[in-house]
């Protein structure tokens, strides 16, 4: 079997035959999973428990962009700024077949936010360094109006075109998998830690968890364990000190995703200042466009969050403040929320207000037992964060030091042979070729999931990703390894039935499995439509 591939019951066998591990990883977003590679490349015993799917959270969740975030600026936030700039040139350069270049506009519509917006820009080009990925430059009325031929043009002054980065969240979280298992590392989903072992001295020795498929226990025992739960951390912290004072403070971002014939440029648009004072961006998205995104806060984190009406009448109203349409809720193909893990210190949990006066810097913990809890933080900083998280591990669990290796590591899938851009097989790399066979073995595997539409899925795909992408239910399939619920509920809907039987026949499962799948997959799509009343 080819290193890489994702196979829960060859990981079952290891798991059950591993003694101690030298890490263990609670969580499998972007951070767990950063965690994970780092840790595995370094040569450390490295395993990651994930309660439900891959980046089934917050990491599947975003606004699909690779970013520094120039509105950190504008708070004086140079340091993060500054790193995830540097982070955006190593994703560039270590996934190449997920992240691209993307021109981003700034419509001009005050020529003194203007000359604010350029000089910003331009320290954020400065601060890239060698990693930039373009120079910025001014752009007339009639330059912009060209790009976004949808833009109400009426008080618009000019424009400031600049260069960042945009990929697909869910399918890197895969391949930052595959990439850990290349190293030696093991991940195993549906997998959810009920409690944390403790030796003499009250210090962390393991974890108590539980697959979640067989409902079978297991006491599985680690040097260090580490807390990579993003807005759940909190919920594991407890299982160590039950009166631990609560960190994370989520808030709810929405995105909804329209057709694009509402928004026909290839380049994306951000709304530095909309009435509330949040950056609004309408981002081109696999033939669509994303609109996102709202910052407001929850009461609690839960696995599924539900975009609120208030949210979905923001966007919709700040979208046709600046375009020409009257964009309504029947014309949204999907819509989804994700939850950010915002650290903030017990002093100021009740006294800040505002999401945007929380730092997104990521912040280690280490509590009295030798638990590591890594919160906060972003997509485009998951690898510097993972390097922090395991150095502390080495210290805290004295494992031999190694240094880490990610900066200039390869991603599993990087080496695809096609590089147009925006190919339907890029994102699978040498994979691409392993699928092809699946087809010239069984030609009616060729065959597209959606006729006559520009969606390129294939029933070979759905194959691959239960064999070698460890995808167990409906969900993983539609919603992750291909992004269709996530751009258009409706098409998921219609196409869940086939997925089933498809990935029944490959999971030896029966016709019962087949309609309880089809059956929470609808309810779980309804939350992402908005059906025409």
């Amino acid at each position: 079997m080819m290193k890489g591939f994702l196979n829960r019951d060859r990981f079952l066998t290891i798991l059950e035959n591993v003694n101690i591990w030298d890490v263990i990883i609670i969580g499998g977003g972007a951070t767990g999973l950063g965690i994970a590679l780092d840790s595995s490349s370094r040569g450390y015993k490295t395993l990651l428990l994930e309660q439900s799917d891959f980046s089934k959270g917050t990491s599947s969740r975003s606004t699909k962009l690779v970013h520094g975030g120039v509105r950190y600026l504008a708070q004086g936030n140079i340091r993060l700024v500054y790193e995830a700039l540097q982070e955006r040139g190593f994703l560039l350069k270590n996934a190449p077949h997920l992240v691209k270049k993307q021109k981003f506009i700034i419509p001009v519509f005050n020529w003194k936010m203007g000359v604010l917006y350029w000089t910003g820009l331009k320290l954020y080009e400065w601060l890239s360094g060698s990693l930039s990925f373009g120079k910025s430059i001014f752009l007339s009325k009639d330059e912009i109006v060209k790009n976004f031929p949808e833009i109400k043009s009426t008080e618009l002054k000019g424009g400031i075109l600049y260069y960042d980065g945009q990929f697909d969240d869910a399918r890197l979280a895969i391949n930052l998998a595959q990439t850990c298992v290349q190293k030696g590392g093991i991940l195993l989903n549906y997998f959810q830690v009920k409690n944390l072992l403790k030796k003499v001295g009250n210090k962390i020795s393991g974890v108590v968890a539980c697959d979640l498929e067989t409902k079978k226990k297991y006491s599985i025992s680690s040097k260090i364990v580490i807390n990579a739960t993003g807005v759940f951390s909190d919920s594991i912290s407890k299982m160590d000190e039950s009166s631990r004072p609560i960190f994370i403070k989520p808030s709810q971002g929405t995105h909804i995703v329209l057709n694009k014939s509402f928004f026909s440029s290839s380049n994306a648009i951000v709304i530095p200042k909309t009435q509330d004072g949040r950056i609004l961006f309408c981002v081109p998205w696999n033939d669509h466009v994303l609109v996102g995104t709202t910052d407001i806060f929850l009461e609690r984190s839960v696995l599924e969050p539900i975009p609120l009406e208030e949210e979905i009448d923001f966007l919709l109203q700040t979208f046709n403040k600046y375009f020409v349409f009257h964009t309504k809720k029947s014309d949204i193909l999907s819509a989804f929320s994700g939850l950010r893990p915002l650290f903030v210190s017990n002093n100021s949990y009740f006294s800040i207000t505002k999401t945007k006066d929380i730092s997104r810097y990521h912040k280690l913990m280490i509590s009295s037992s030798g638990l590591i809890s890594i919160i906060g933080g972003k997509w485009t900083t998951y690898r510097k964060m993972a390097e922090d998280t395991v150095n502390k591990a080495i210290e805290i669990g004295k494992l031999s030091k190694t240094p880490s290796v990610t900066k200039n590591l390869k991603i599993y899938g990087s080496d695809f042979s096609d590089k147009s851009q925006n190919h339907h097989w890029n994102k699978y790399g040498k994979d691409e070729y392993h699928i092809k066979k699946l087809i010239d073995k069984d030609p009616l595997l060729g065959a597209f999931l959606i006729s006559k539409d520009s969606y390129f899925y294939t029933e070979a795909e759905v194959i691959w990703m239960v064999r070698y992408e460890m995808a167990r239910t409906i969900e993983d399939v539609l919603a992750r390894r291909f992004r269709l619920l996530f751009l258009n509920a409706k098409k998921a809907i219609d196409i869940a039935p086939k997925v089933a039987s498809l990935m029944a026949k490959e999971l030896s499962k029966d016709e019962k499995w087949e309609k309880s799948q089809v059956d929470a997959f609808k309810e779980l799509a309804m939350q992402y439509y908005y059906p025409s009343v």
